[in-house]
């Protein structure tokens, strides 16, 4: 406002009405404030070269500009909270994590700052160890002498694990110690504040892993669980024949049976209940075997003229209208990076099956440099997804067999998987001792698939089930 009373001849009124103007952003108002200025600097000398760049200058600040005092208060609070995150890192990500425990993607934000840029360790949730809060994990630096570098992840932030159903659980805890098992677990906590739901969403998010049971077996249990938790509930109520107590006499519940799940399943469970993958990344399944045609990381990525490789994980899809038409932006994630593959109508339509979140996606195409922001520009040309790309850059599709495996039982197996477009089909077997191949013909090339690997190593008993490249 000196400025323009100043410089630019304003009154005070006439200074406010262009603060007010610039704070709106209207560029009809700002091209009038523009002539005044002009006008009111050309009755000091000042050249309408020299006013513009003064203007400029002013219109650039308000875009994003504090008075003296308040940019104090900010210098003052960034100080304190680079002192916190410089010296006390866990104590203060900790904090900045519960006071965001709602929004998983800022959750998700600080988790990574704080393994990439503090050097963190987040040890996942768990019932036997983890308060409603994220918080700090380890001896204090006034016992040791060194900073804390654990957090561990607090139970309020598992979607749909409320403060009720987490306080309950702590008290169960600290009243009887940890928890020993499932069924320990639903015959503790008070069942007016826990139900099942809750308790699978605990389980999913990897809570229960210090039980050592696979998750999907504690998925399997929880309704047997809370119905042994019910019953035993109401037996303490009865009075045994002979007196006394018959617990010692009931055998101990035992687990219902599960196929346990594969890395892929255990982490998609993982985010539906944290909102993002906290054990590992859905990449790194697929890493081995797709940096076998797709050797270039995306952290690694560079312009070309020539059309490029690339792979990793769908993150997201979002679509977007432009003069051409539509399109789609596809973002893609092999934990070394984060990139957007803008991909057209015409071979987004011709996939469509293809584009899911959390599968892999690997693509050829265009990578330039974008002048606009700095980073690459990618363009897909051709699109595969794993099946895709495994009939078009592998070899053949090989295992080892049991001699004991009839034919029949094999094109049993085979015949849901045949796929004219797919791989050959060979498998290694003993008979009598002697090492041999066995070469299936085209008629049997197969869609080399996951379920296809699961199917042989499950139904047939086949080892060393891969994709040669």
């Amino acid at each position: 406002m000196q400025m323009a009373q100043i410089v630019g001849g304003y009154s005070l009124g006439g200074a406010d009405m262009l603060r007010r103007a610039m704070g709106k952003k209207k560029a009809e108002e700002m091209a009038e404030h523009r002539e005044i200025f002009r006008a009111g600097a050309a009755k000091d000398g000042l050249s309408t070269q020299k006013a513009d760049e003064i203007f400029d200058l002013m219109e650039k600040f308000a875009g994003y500009g504090f008075n003296k005092s308040h940019a104090a208060a900010y210098a003052l609070l960034s100080y304190h909270t680079a002192y916190l995150k410089a010296h006390h890192p866990a104590a203060f990500m900790a904090a900045n994590m519960s006071l965001a425990m709602d929004d998983t993607e800022k959750v998700k934000i600080l988790v990574e700052d704080s393994i990439e840029v503090c050097g963190l360790t987040i040890l996942p949730p768990d019932v036997n160890q983890s308060s409603y809060r994220f918080r700090p994990d380890g001896p204090a630096p006034s016992v040791t002498g060194k900073k804390v570098t654990q957090i561990r992840y607090g139970l309020g932030g598992v979607k749909g694990a409320g403060q009720n159903a987490i306080e309950a659980i702590i008290a169960a805890r600290e009243s009887g110690g940890p928890f020993v098992s499932l069924f320990d677990f639903c015959k503790r906590v008070d069942k007016k504040q826990i139900n099942r739901r809750t308790i699978e969403a605990l389980i999913k998010s990897g809570a229960f892993d210090c039980l050592n049971i696979d998750r999907a077996i504690l998925l399997a249990t929880v309704t047997f669980a809370m119905e042994c938790a019910e019953q035993e509930a109401k037996a303490a109520n009865q009075v045994s024949l002979f007196g006394g107590d018959d617990s010692d006499l009931v055998a101990p519940p035992e687990y219902v049976k599960a196929a346990p799940f594969t890395d892929r399943q255990k982490l998609a469970e993982e985010k539906t209940a944290l909102g993002f993958y906290l054990s590992g990344h859905m990449f790194d399944s697929y890493a081995p075997e797709a940096r076998r045609f797709a050797r270039t990381k995306l952290a690694d990525l560079e312009p070309s003229r020539e059309p490029r490789m690339l792979c990793g994980v769908i993150t997201g899809i979002r679509p977007q209208m432009t003069q051409r038409g539509k399109l789609y932006i596809i973002t893609l994630d092999d934990k070394s990076a984060v990139v957007e593959v803008t991909v057209y109508s015409e071979v987004f339509d011709e996939n469509k099956r293809m584009f899911k979140d959390d599968e892999f996606l690997a693509v050829v195409g265009k990578v330039s440099e974008d002048r606009f922001s700095g980073g690459l520009r990618i363009s897909a040309e051709k699109v595969y997804d794993i099946i895709a790309a495994r009939s078009q850059f592998g070899h053949q599709f090989i295992c080892a067999l049991p001699t004991t495996v009839t034919s029949s039982k094999l094109r049993e197996v085979l015949e849901p998987y045949r796929d004219a477009h797919g791989l050959p089909l060979a498998m290694r077997v003993q008979p009598q001792g002697v090492d041999c191949v066995l070469q299936l013909g085209d008629d049997w090339r197969v869609a080399p698939s996951d379920a296809l690997k699961l199917s042989l190593e499950q139904v047939l008993g086949a080892r060393e089930v891969t994709i040669e490249y």
